[in-house]
């Protein structure tokens, strides 16, 4: 019956299997079991190479260690290669100050996208099923989502160099443990799962009981919502580029300026996309505060009669109207150029409140490191050390690479507010060589070198 289900799913999706080569996200509850012992039994006859992914995010101590080691067992009784990371998540949770459960999302794929590159496997298959849709699809309208983020979990995306694939949606997870009592999988179950801490378990255990009971098959009605609401966006998307095309009077990093009247001769629906079109242009990452009433106020400033005007919105962006044009912009705040040197021990407190402290250290088994570090042999650094505001045509030898990179490029990659960048701290030696991006990259001349006994300890306190 799971398999038939399956297979009219994908064929739906004009998704064919045969000669995949997948990295599969197992944790070891019911779902990714299903989904492994599925995909498992469609080795020979589709010609499928799998390899398993687990991530012990390191909540639960032992017992979730146990959870690595039944799936790692599972897989050595089926012959099929097994990777695992244990990620202290806790520990980021602590440092980054970062919801749970998006602290975990986010070191658990990038555990998959390493071990998709790690065998050049282009897909990773994963257990979410039709319940989850519901859930999914449901949170999202309750916290004010619009576009494409209605539909909720699609079937297929793209994901690093290849895509996630989703087999399961068309299933319950009532179908899919009665699978795992069939082919006699005793899953592991995380009792997290079961908390009403968490907003998707509330919807699990309160909602979609009740829309069950007024319909069984509620999950395959959503699954079509999902999939209307993203063909839909497909085409929605297409026609809004190319009407802000002509709406646009200026855009740079960190503004975009629009012509109010053409604007409005843009179709609603277009309108509404078009801002959050700019608005994703703009953040880089989407605040989670951000909401479709954000949109609602940009939309209103712009039908008002008055000719002025100014919106604040999530994270220091600004949306300012002034007669026919209306500009985002983050809130520019004037930063001058600073710099402080160290000769010897010390500590320096910068512009911004952060503070770095310079120490001379014979032993380094016995330091104790109490902010963020970075440690340099003492023959490799020339003092006295400058802590400065970055320059234009800045470059740092990252450690781990060849060659040098831009400040620039490094700041864009770490996502690091526009606002913050002219402020952010960057340390060089006597000759110029750029050290250390406290919080952000080290340089090769970081780190142990057995031909000194003595190093220089820099700590950044945020």
């Amino acid at each position: 019956m799971l398999e038939a289900k399956v297979a009219s799913f994908l064929n739906h999706h004009s998704f064919e299997i045969k000669n995949k080569k997948m990295v599969v996200g197992v944790s070891g509850g019911p779902d990714s079991m299903a989904l492994l012992h599925y995909l498992g039994g469609q080795k020979e006859k589709n010609k499928l190479s799998i390899v398993v992914a687990h991530v012990d995010h390191m909540f639960r101590g032992q017992e979730s260690f146990e959870d690595a080691m039944f799936v790692k067992n599972y897989c050595e009784q089926k012959d099929i290669p097994f990777e695992m990371a244990r990620i202290n998540v806790p520990e980021i949770i602590e440092q980054t100050k970062k919801n749970s459960q998006v602290a975990s999302r986010q070191a658990r794929y990038g555990f998959f996208e390493e071990i998709m590159d790690k065998y050049g496997y282009n897909y990773l298959a994963l257990g979410h099923h039709g319940d989850d849709q519901v859930e999914t699809i449901l949170m999202r309208m309750t916290r004010g989502s619009s576009g494409a983020a209605r539909a909720g979990i699609p079937f297929l995306r793209p994901f690093g160099n290849g895509f996630i694939f989703r087999p399961f949606l068309s299933l319950t997870k009532e179908e899919l443990a009665d699978y795992c009592q069939k082919q006699s999988l005793i899953p592991r179950i995380d009792p997290s799962n079961k908390k009403n801490i968490y907003s998707r378990n509330r919807f699990r255990k309160e909602v979609l009981p009740f829309l069950k009971a007024e319909n069984q098959h509620v999950h395959e009605h959503f699954q079509r919502f999902s999939e209307d609401i993203q063909n839909d966006e497909i085409l929605l998307q297409e026609l809004t580029v190319q009407r802000m095309n002509k709406v646009m009077k200026m855009s740079e990093d960190n503004k975009v300026t629009i012509d109010i009247i053409p604007f409005l001769e843009v179709p609603i629906p277009l309108q509404r996309r078009g801002i959050q079109l700019i608005l994703n242009y703009l953040y880089k990452v989407i605040p989670v505060s951000l909401s479709a009433l954000h949109i609602d106020h940009v939309l209103s400033l712009i039908r008002h009669h008055h000719p002025s005007g100014t919106l604040d919105l999530p994270n220091g962006l600004k949306v300012i109207r002034s007669y026919s044009l209306l500009s985002f912009q983050f809130e520019v705040i004037e930063a001058f150029p600073y710099s402080f040197k160290l000769s010897g021990p010390g500590m320096i407190e910068l512009p911004s409140g952060s503070r770095i402290r310079l120490d001379v250290i014979d032993d380094i088994e016995n330091f104790d490191i109490d902010g963020d570090y970075a440690l340099f042999p003492t023959d490799r650094v020339k003092l006295p050390i400058e802590i400065r505001s970055r320059k234009t045509g800045d470059r740092i030898k990252p450690k781990g690479m060849s060659g040098t990179k831009k400040l620039k490029d490094i700041f864009i990659d770490s996502k690091v507010p526009i606002q913050d960048r002219n402020t952010w701290p960057v340390i060089t030696d006597k000759n110029g060589s750029i050290l250390w991006l406290p919080g952000i990259k080290k340089s090769i001349f970081e780190g142990f070198n057995h031909s000194t006994s003595q190093y220089i300890l820099l700590t950044y306190y945020k």
